[in-house]
């Protein structure tokens, strides 16, 4: 099962709703992939000894993991990567036009978010979500709210997205 992504309507409504727009617009992993968000699915069953988890781990550098309502629009200095263990939620990530993106990541949903990317988690109406995050190095989890237009991981971004976001050292699906 493939990873749900839509175009969200702007709304003041309860966050936790999926916002879909009418008519429903909906965001394939390439559009994703684009924006330079990863995607895999996984068994978060088998969290613990899962070798296709310990591949992406090793390659892309995870070398520490965290298991831990981040609504306000924000960016990071690094990647965020998270690996959704049980329940589900909503990670929204703005667009080349700053329009708005609701990605629905379910049990054994682990997506990357760019470093830089403009984003923000929120439930979904399930009220419950227990996601595991990997980390490169020691962790670091500081959020810069919006707007962050001079920020270096801002910028590095952006000039990422106007060159075509490149390959991928591993394969994501």
């Amino acid at each position: 099962m493939a990873i749900e992504a839509w175009f969200m309507e702007e709304s003041d409504e309860d966050q936790r709703l999926p916002h879909h727009r009418n008519p429903k617009q909906f965001v394939s992993l390439d559009h994703l992939a684009d924006l330079g968000v990863i995607y895999w699915h996984l068994n978060p069953k088998n969290y613990e000894h899962d070798e296709e988890l310990q591949k992406i781990r090793e390659a892309r550098g995870y070398n520490y993991m965290k298991l831990k309502n981040f609504f306000t629009e924000h960016i990071h200095a690094d990647e965020e990567i998270r690996y959704c263990l049980e329940g589900s939620g909503y990670f929204d990530v703005r667009d080349k036009d700053d329009q708005w993106i609701r990605i629905w990541i379910k049990e054994g949903d682990m997506i990357v978010l760019p470093a830089g990317i403009y984003h923000r988690f929120t439930l979904d109406t399930g009220n419950y979500v227990k996601l595991m995050r990997l980390f490169v190095g020691e962790p670091v989890w500081t959020a810069y709210n919006r707007p962050q237009e001079n920020h270096p991981a801002r910028m590095g971004y952006v000039q990422n997205l106007n060159e075509k976001v490149g390959g991928v050292a591993l394969e994501a699906h």
